[in-house]
C-alpha cells in the first residue's frame, strides 16, 4: 500500500522476487501460508528477496485529486479484497489518489490527511459499472412526476415531455414589491407551477431536454484542482436550486437589497408586446418571435416557456452580460440544467436550498402565503399541507438525483439564518480556495 511501512522503507518492490521470511523458504508456499506465518511472527521481521528488474526513474508524478460523488464504506463491501484496506468517504470528501495501478482498486487517502498510509477505493470505472447494474435493477423515483417549480422571470424552463401534465399546468404571476425604493431589473415576475386547474395552454413548454441524459451520467468521481479567484477577474456564477416555496425569490432579493453593485439577476427575454409604462432592456428584452425561436434552436436559452402564444426564457447571453459588468449573477434553475451551465465559462456555484422537516414548514410558516392568480396581480394564498408534503418530497428527489453538483446545502429553517449563511459561502467562494473540476482551469 502507497504510504504504508513496507512503501515508506523503500526496500520492497512490485515485482521483487520473495524467498524467505525470518530464514523459512517460501519458494513452495501459496501466499495464504505466507500470511499465516507473518501473522505468527513478532518483533522484526526479515525478508529475502531477489529484486526485480528496476525500472528507469521517472520524473516525480504530479498530485491528482477526486471529488467523491458517492458515499462509500469499504465494511459494506463484499467485492473489496481486503475491508481493513479500504478508505471510507463521504459525498464530497476531496481524495488524494495515491495510485491508478490497479484497473479495479484505486489507492488513496483524504486530502490534508497527516497519516501518509493509503486506503483502497473502488476505481472510477469498476463503481460505474456497479452503478449501471444496479440501476439496471432499481430505478431512481423521478423529478418528472413530482415538479413544482417556481418559473422565474430570471429562469423559465425547459422540461422533459412527460416533465407533469400538462393539461395540469397553471401559471401564477408574482409581482415584486421593494420596501428599499429603488427597482430590481429583471426581477419583476415569477411563474409559478402547479395542478389546480385543467384549463391551461397546454403549450406553456417547449420540451427537448430529457432527463434519461441526467440519468445516464453515472455520479462516481470528479477529478479537481484548487481555485482561487484572481482579482479582476469575472466572478462565478450563483445557481440556487430548490423545490417551489422554499424561499429562493426571498434570498435573491435580500443579496440584492443587501449590495445592488454587487449582486444582480438576468433580465429574461421575451416575445409578448411590451406595456406602456416598460422599457427594452429593463423589465424584459422584447424580441421577435421568430428571432427567439432561431435561438432555441441555436441552443442559446438555459431555459424557456411559453404561456399564452408568447415565449419567455432566461438566455446564456443575459448571464454573461451581468458577468461582464464584474458583479456576481444570481440564477436559479431546474435542477437538470445546471450540468448545461458546469464550463470553465461560468464556473457555477450551486447552492441548494432545502427545506426543514415537515413539523418546522408547519411551525415556521403557518402564517406565510404563496402567490397566485393568473394575471399580473396575483392573490396570496396559505401554505397548505400538500404544499408542505410536495415540498419536502420534491427536495428528497432533487438531492438523490443531483446532489453530486451541490456545493452548497443550506436549510432554509428561518430565512435571516439561511440569508447570512449564503452570504458568509459567497464571500469564501470570492476570496477562499475552493475545488473546482480540472477542465475549468486547462481550459
Amino acid at each position: 500500500m502507497r504510504g504504508g511501512a513496507a512503501d515508506r522503507s523503500g526496500l520492497i518492490h512490485v515485482g521483487d522476487e520473495l524467498k524467505e521470511v525470518n530464514g523459512i523458504p517460501v519458494d513452495d508456499k501459496k501466499p495464504e501460508e505466507i500470511i499465516r506465518i507473518l501473522a505468527q511472527s513478532q518483533g522484526a521481521i526479515t525478508f529475502k528477496v531477489v529484486p526485480g528488474l528496476k525500472e528507469d526513474a521517472t520524473t516525480k508524478e504530479p498530485k491528482v485529486y477526486m471529488k467523491a460523488l458517492f458515499d462509500y464504506d469499504p465494511m459494506d463491501d463484499k467485492a473489496i479484497p481486503c475491508k481493513e484496506a479500504g478508505l471510507a468517504f463521504k459525498k464530497g470528501d476531496i481524495l488524494q489518489i495515491m495510485s491508478q495501478d490497479d484497473a479495479t482498486w484505486w489507492q488513496a487517502k483524504h486530502e490534508g490527511d497527516a497519516n501518509p498510509r493509503a486506503g483502497l477505493i473502488p476505481s472510477k470505472q469498476f463503481q460505474e459499472r456497479r452503478f449501471a447494474l444496479r440501476r439496471s435493477v432499481t430505478t431512481l423515483p423521478s423529478l418528472r412526476s413530482s415538479t413544482r417549480r417556481a418559473f422565474t422571470g430570471d429562469a423559465p424552463q425547459t422540461c422533459t415531455t412527460d416533465c407533469v401534465s400538462l393539461d395540469d399546468v397553471e401559471i401564477e404571476f408574482e409581482d415584486a414589491d421593494y420596501s428599499s425604493g429603488f427597482h430590481l431589473a429583471g426581477f419583476r415576475r415569477s411563474f409559478r407551477l402547479s395542478r389546480k386547474d385543467k384549463k391551461t395552454n397546454k403549450s406553456m413548454y417547449e420540451c427537448k431536454k430529457s432527463e434519461l441524459y441526467d440519468m445516464a451520467d453515472v455520479p462516481t468521481y470528479e477529478e479537481v484542482t484548487a481555485y482561487r479567484r484572481q482579482s479582476g477577474a469575472k466572478h462565478r456564477l450563483v445557481v440556487l436550486v430548490g423545490p417551489t416555496g422554499i424561499g429562493m425569490n426571498e434570498l435573491k432579493r435580500k443579496l440584492l437589497i443587501s449590495d445592488p453593485q454587487h449582486f444582480s439577476v438576468t433580465i429574461p427575454h421575451t416575445t409578448r408586446a411590451k406595456k406602456n409604462q416598460e422599457n427594452d432592456g429593463v423589465e424584459y428584452h422584447f424580441i421577435a418571435k421568430h428571432l427567439f425561436e432561431t435561438d432555441i434552436h441555436n441552443n442559446k436559452f438555459i431555459e424557456y416557456g411559453e404561456y399564452k402564444g408568447n415565449y419567455y426564457g432566461t438566455s446564456l447571453d443575459s448571464v454573461r452580460s451581468v458577468l461582464s459588468k464584474h458583479k456576481v449573477c444570481l440564477l436559479d434553475v431546474q435542477p437538470h440544467t445546471i450540468k448545461h451551465l458546469r464550463t470553465a465559462e461560468f464556473k457555477p456555484f450551486v447552492v441548494f436550498v432545502k427545506p426543514p422537516s415537515i413539523e418546522r414548514l408547519r411551525e415556521t410558516r403557518k402564517n406565510a402565503k404563496i402567490i397566485s392568480g393568473k394575471d399580473d396581480k396575483g392573490t396570496a394564498k396559505p401554505f397548505t399541507e400538500d404544499d408542505f408534503q410536495e415540498m419536502v418530497r420534491t427536495a428528497q428527489i432533487m438531492e438523490t438525483q443531483y446532489g453530486h453538483l451541490f456545493e452548497k446545502v443550506i436549510v432554509n429553517d428561518d430565512l435571516s439564518t439561511a440569508f447570512s449563511e449564503l452570504r458568509l459561502a459567497l464571500k469564501k467562494v470570492e476570496t477562499e480556495n475552493h475545488w473546482v473540476p480540472v477542465s475549468w482551469t486547462h481550459s
